[in-house]
Parts: C-alpha cells; sequence; structure tokens
C-alpha cells in the first residue's frame, strides 16, 4: 500500500522551525501502515524538512541564528527578489527526509523531532508524506 498526505502549514515568520512530528505520527496512524517508511517532503526552494532534537527549544533558535550568521540576509547576492540566504539555508537543510515505520510509529530517537524550517515566511507552505508499506 502506498499512501499521499496533505499538510498545509502557515508560517508566522521569516525563518522558523514549526514541529510536524505529530502531522507525520497522524498520518501513520491514518494510513494503518505497521512497518515501512514515510517520506516527508516540502516543494519549496526557500524552505526545508530536518530531523533534530525537540525537547529543548533553543535547538531552534541557535540553529537558526547559526544560519543567519552564515548566510546574511544582507550579504551580497544579486538575485532580484532579496532572499537569495533562503535559497542556501534551503539546500542546505534539504527538502526532505526519510523515516522507517515500525509498529505504526515513526522509528525515532528519544530526543528527535521532525521540523518545517522557514526562511522566507510569513507564507503558506505544503508538506507532503508519502507512505510507503513493507510487503
Amino acid at each position: 500500500m502506498i499512501m499521499l498526505f496533505v499538510q498545509k502549514i502557515i508560517t508566522k515568520n521569516r525563518e522558523e522551525f514549526v514541529d510536524i512530528t505529530e502531522v507525520v505520527i497522524s498520518a501513520i496512524s491514518k494510513s494503518g501502515v505497521k512497518s515501512g517508511i514515510a517520506v516527508i517532503y516540502t516543494p519549496h526552494t526557500t524552505a526545508g524538512i530536518t530531523i533534530n532534537e525537540n525537547a529543548d527549544p533553543s535547538v531552534k533558535y541557535d540553529m537558526i541564528k547559526f544560519l543567519s550568521s552564515k548566510i546574511p540576509r544582507n550579504w551580497d547576492f544579486t538575485h532580484l527578489e532579496g532572499n537569495s540566504d533562503a535559497h542556501i539555508k534551503s539546500s542546505l537543510i534539504g527538502c526532505s527526509e526519510t523515516v522507517i515505520i515500525e509498529d505504526g510509529k515513526p522509528l525515532l530517537g528519544t530526543w528527535q523531532g521532525i521540523f518545517f524550517a522557514e526562511f522566507d515566511g510569513p507564507r503558506n507552505r505544503t508538506i507532503y508524506i508519502k507512505i510507503l508499506e513493507d510487503k
């Protein structure tokens, strides 16, 4: 069985990490898949998907702060839209993650969560969760 779930996300800030772990858990639960994989993907060139610690909110802040210090918005970019920094951050983070499903749950570490990374908000965004069942 293969199922596709679509989730809309509305971001509030230019740069933020939105914890979407529960969205992914819900999609897996709705699919009924007990063993397989979930691919979480966003089709945006100024956003990304990543897995990182979700226990301490300062990790999200530190990641944004670090990326912004190394890739500043006001650098001498030539892209006319003025969001080249967001494109670079998106490329570094990546637009997808793959998670193993076992016993109907994503196989994540104790402190891990799945995040949507916004680098050019606020915007209305979309994520896709494709669930594939083991045969």
